[in-house]
This record gives C-alpha cells, structure tokens and sequence, in this order.
C-alpha cells in the first residue's frame, strides 16, 4: 500500500489538529499516517498544512489557520519568531517542552522547578544577524528556510541594536551579505561585524557607520556554510569590544564572538548557578566560551579552570580576568573530552553547545564521578539525554530549572545540578 504522503519535495495538502508545542518549534499532530511535525502552528489549533514524507517522517508548514489559538499573540515579530503567543502561554509552551524531553528522551522523572521568566518579553536580544538585500535594506530568515524576508524593524531587539538596525537599513553596503550586530545594554551602544567577498570598500562603509553612530565595525570573508565569524576577521574602523553586565559582572563582548543575547536574563541564570553549586575549593568549567560562568564561579571556589578550544575566546577571557582581578581563575585552551587531566575537582560545570555534551566527554565525567556536575543547556532534548546517561550512571538530578533567554521563541535554557550518592 503506498503511502498518503510523497517522498518528494511536492506537499499535500491535509487538515490537522495540533495537540501540543515540541522540541524544534514543531506543532505536533495525528493523522492516519502518523504523528506530523508542523511548523508555524499553536497548540489546540486546526489547520491546513503543507505535509511531505522525509525520512520517515511527516513534517510541513501551515497553510491556513482555521481555528486559531485564543492566545496568539497580535504584537508584529520578526521571521524566526515561531511562538508569537501571549507570554503566560509561552511559559506553558517552555515547561511542557522540558518535561516532554525529560521523560521522553531522558527516560526520568523529576521534579523541574517553575521557569524564570525573562526581564524583558520584547526589546531583549542584544545580539542579531540579518542578511543584506540587493535592493538596500536588511531582511531576516524564517525558521526552517534559507530566503531572506524584508523588514523594516525588529521588535525583538534591545535599543542599541534596533538603533543600530536602522542605521544599516539606510546605508549602502555593495559587496556585504550578513551584517551581524552587537548591542550593550551598559553601555547603550552597539559594533557591527560585515559578512562579504573577498573584495569591497570595507573601510569606506566601516568609517560611513561610525560617523553615523555605530561604536566600531568589523569585517569578515563570508564562505559557504559560514554563518559567523569562522574565520579571519579585523577591525575596520572604531571599537572592537563593548563591556556588558551579566549578573552584576562586566564582561567583554563583541559581534565576532558568542555571548548570551539576553544579559539580564542570563544574569540571573549564573547567579542561581551560584547558588546551587555552593562553595569549595576547586571547579572545573568545560565549554567555558569566555569564562562568564567562571568569573561568576570564582567567587565562590578558590581556584576555577576554564577549559575551551577557541583561542579567540580564551584571550577574551584572560582579558576579563586580568581586569577584574580573578585571581584564581585560570584559562586553559583545551578540548572538554580531556577533562581527565584537571580532575579531581569539588564542580564540574558544562555548558556545551546544542549538540550536547560528546559521548567521550560524558564518559569521561562518569568514570571520574565529580561530586557535583553543574550542567546549563540551550537545549532541552541533548540536555535530557545526557542527564539520563548520568542518572543510569548513579547521578541523582537534585536541580533542574528552564529559564526564558528567548520570548516569542521555543528556545529555553537549562540550570541544572546533578550529585553523587
């Protein structure tokens, strides 16, 4: 019997009722061929969606709202904004999400504290990409796809960003395709990082924004499949950094490197991190990015190493240190898979990537049974999955709260605190 739904790139049409948000944004629904995964749908709507068979599953968008969700939200919100509800539905969305993916993925139950809320529901990313159009003007990219829609603001975005959003809309930039956008809520200024070829008037353009206001511009070579600043990349003209408060601890940040979008909410993340990993001698920070985490942890343990594999982000990080006088935290360029050789420690703090933490990595830790592992995720499914492997490992989940860095998204950020015994 051949199936309801194509293999090929054509969609068929089919009228759904989803029952629930998941993992990725995906309404999920049932029909007779299955559960599909439905994006741009809300809970409890029936809807026309666009449905196709890949890989054994059924995925698609919608194609008209029949029976809305009471609670969609009317605010206008940029592409990528797939949770455009009011912000208490949100919250219900979020915890469901980490619950699902906790006993679905995880295999476990256990208590998961209510989910902090952000600061700010709108104007709260300090950070942002848009591609430039060819006709003048920034667009951004829907979930799920790779064309560029125009917009003409963003109401997600901090003051400094949207300042600097509308100061790129209305310049010429010929040979640029990305501009990526820094922000500083304590300072109130922002640095903008140019994608493009190999040649174009860089300086010419870098100097033109400075003047217009913006604080510095950096330039990068865009390649396929780079998103960001993955390789070699200067300062044109102005400032390269900006200091940001995270939790009352002023960091350096730029629009070439990663740092958490929202600083308020992420403040209050590392404070509770704090809290619940209370105090000793030694910690151990894997995936230490620039050492936000670690500077907050260095007031708690006499002496912290961060371990990380960028060397941008170490030198970041030494910097920070230096100016804040962390006198025991130091910064090791390293692989979190060697972990091993800066054991024994009282914390080991992780806070990988989305993919989780790698399955060396992870075994890595269960051999060597620090008493506590403080694990902070962006993603609840990898989060949940690496969990279970240490709960079956004798790992007892004491903590585990979501935190909003993200209205109007799906996305939710993991606090959590695994111990021994």
């Amino acid at each position: 019997m051949s199936p309801s739904f194509p293999r090929a790139t054509e969609a068929t049409r089919a009228e759904v009722v989803i029952e629930r948000i998941v993992a990725g944004g995906f309404g999920l629904a049932r029909t007779a061929d299955g559960v599909a995964l439905v994006r741009g749908a809300m809970p409890g709507e029936r809807v026309i969606a666009g449905l196709r068979r890949a890989k054994g599953t059924l995925t698609g968008t919608v194609l008209e709202i029949l029976d809305a969700n009471p609670y969609r939200d009317p605010t206008p919100l940029p592409p990528g904004a797939d949770l455009p509800l009011s912000y208490d539905a949100q919250i219900d969305v979020k915890e469901a999400i980490v619950r699902d993916a906790l006993q679905r993925v995880g295999g476990i139950e256990a208590d998961i504290q209510p989910l902090r809320r952000s600061p700010r529901v709108l104007n709260y990313r300090t950070a942002a990409q848009y591609g430039v159009l060819r006709d003048g003007g920034l667009g951004a990219h829907a979930t799920g796809s790779r064309a560029l829609v125009p917009i003409a603001e963003d109401a997600l975005t901090a003051e400094p960003v949207a300042e600097a959003f509308r100061i790129l809309s209305a310049q010429p930039m010929p040979g640029v395709r990305d501009v990526a956008i820094r922000g500083s809520l304590h300072e109130g200024r922002a640095v903008v990082g140019l994608l493009g070829e190999q040649r174009g008037p860089y300086a010419k353009i870098a100097r033109r924004l400075v003047d217009a206001g913006i604080a510095g511009v950096a330039w990068g070579l865009r390649t396929r499949g780079a998103a960001r600043f993955s390789v070699a990349s200067k300062i044109v003209a102005g400032e390269g950094d900006l200091l940001e408060d995270f939790g009352g601890i002023l960091t350096s940040v730029s629009a070439r490197s990663f740092a958490q979008v929202n600083p308020p909410a992420a403040g209050l993340l590392y404070s509770e991190a704090v809290e619940i990993a209370g105090e000793g001698r030694r910690a151990i920070d894997l995936y230490a990015g620039s050492g936000v985490l670690a500077l907050h942890l260095a007031g708690a343990f006499k002496t912290v190493d961060a371990v990380e594999i960028s060397a941008d982000a170490v030198k970041r990080g030494q910097n920070d240190a230096r100016r804040l006088q962390a006198h025991g935290l130091t910064f090791r360029r390293g692989d979190a898979r060697t972990v091993a050789r800066y054991l024994p420690a009282d914390l080991v703090a992780v806070n990988p990537p989305r993919a989780g933490i790698d399955a060396d990595t992870t075994a890595a830790l269960i051999k060597a049974a620090p008493p506590k592992i403080l694990y902070v995720s962006c993603d609840p499914p990898t989060w949940s999955r690496d969990v279970g492997k240490m709960v079956a490992a004798g790992y007892r989940l004491t903590f585990a709260r979501p935190y909003d860095f993200y209205p109007y998204t799906h996305h939710v950020e993991m606090l959590s605190l695994l111990e021994t015994g």
